[in-house]
């Protein structure tokens, strides 16, 4: 009988799984709901060596909102900017030339 080779290829296997690829090196943006129609848009997983209270501010003046930035439960600093601002923060960080476009994941409704 003929041998086959067939493609070992696994779908339901994680991209994070995979050697040289780490979650660490994404840009989480997401939406939280509050009460009502408020809502909060947080940054989370920009890289250690950035000044992100001066990232914050420039987030602040530019989209004319409120920010703060607060400490993770693992420590890692995390931008919270009021209303949603997910395509302004995605086209802000890939403007300035802080991180790529394929690095952003948007997460929310």
């Amino acid at each position: 009988m003929a041998d086959l080779a067939f493609n070992n290829f696994d779908a339901f296997k994680d991209a994070a799984d995979e050697p040289g690829a780490s979650q660490g090196e994404k840009v989480h943006v997401r939406v939280q709901q509050r009460n009502g129609r408020k809502c909060i848009t947080t940054i989370a997983g920009l890289a250690d060596d950035l000044d992100i209270k001066r990232i914050c501010k420039a987030f602040k003046k530019n989209f004319s909102c409120n920010g703060a930035v607060q400490k993770d439960e693992d420590g890692s600093e995390v931008i919270q900017l009021s209303g949603d601002q997910r395509t302004n923060v995605k086209e802000f960080l890939v403007d300035q030339e802080i991180c790529h476009s394929d690095a952003i994941v948007l997460h929310g409704f």
